[in-house]
């Protein structure tokens, strides 16, 4: 059997698997959410938007031949992994999760964990201070119960429309970040605060560090709890696990 693998994408390593599946000759399409205007350009085949639920996304595994799910989406997008693990299953497509470690307080990190972004949004309830939000476009919204901060905001796409607090500062920019320059930015910035999701990995960490460097403190917000499934930290064991589900690749 040929694979043809669905990407499940969104983070650096998606690309990253995207890109040595297509030098090992693996077919398949990179699929990503629509969240992001500008997604980056892939080795592979990649489509845009949702798939309309489980069901429209067990049609699609049915309609272009699947065989493989890896599912490489951001640790926060708990909705589209609930939903590949219940479409696989219904389908009987092999799904595995490429996955990065949750990120843990080291020595000098100051971190106030939260449960969730309504947590983050209760934590800030404060007096005016300087923050870098770090939580992604979609929740800007969320943290409107508290205008009094002065927000520097680091976004992959432009903002549409007003935003919901009236003094901010926007960069539009894209990861993976340098600590150094990230402490730069703070250090002009002068940020008090940073609130970051714990997203793991390398890409995003860089943040995480100039804020340790600083001295910073930092609203953790925890990740919400993934679906039961397998996961996997490192690509090759997800190439060696396409080869023990049939392929005739050799990988």
């Amino acid at each position: 059997m040929t694979c043809n693998l669905l990407i499940l994408a969104g983070t650096t390593e998606a690309t990253g698997f995207a890109r040595v599946a297509a030098e090992r000759g693996l077919s398949g399409t990179v699929s990503f959410a629509g969240r992001v205007e500008r997604p980056l350009r892939q080795p592979l085949p990649q489509r845009v938007g949702g798939f309309g639920g489980v069901a429209g996304l067990v049609a699609y595994l049915r309609e272009a031949r699947i065989t493989h799910v890896i599912d490489a989406t951001h640790p926060f997008a708990v909705q589209m992994s609930r939903n590949a693990v219940a479409a696989c299953a219904e389908a009987g497509v092999p799904l595995v999760a490429l996955t990065r470690p949750a990120w843990v307080p080291q020595a000098g990190d100051s971190w106030v964990r939260v449960p969730d972004i309504a947590g983050a949004v209760t934590a800030l309830d404060r007096p005016a201070a300087r923050v870098m939000l770090a939580v992604g476009r979609m929740h800007l919204d969320e943290f409107a119960p508290n205008p009094q901060h002065h927000y520097l905001l680091r976004l992959v796409d432009p903002p549409k429309g007003a935003l919901p607090f009236p003094q901010a500062e926007v960069i539009v920019d894209r990861g993976p970040f340098d600590a150094e320059a990230d402490r730069a930015l703070m250090e002009q910035f002068g940020t008090e605060i940073l609130v970051s999701k714990n997203a793991g990995g390398t890409g995003a960490h860089a943040k995480i560090a100039a804020a340790r460097a600083l001295g910073l403190p930092v609203i953790m917000i925890d990740r919400p709890e993934a679906p039961a499934r397998r996961e996997l930290h490192d690509p090759e064991e997800v190439f060696d696990w396409i080869a023990h589900c049939g392929t005739d690749l050799g990988v």
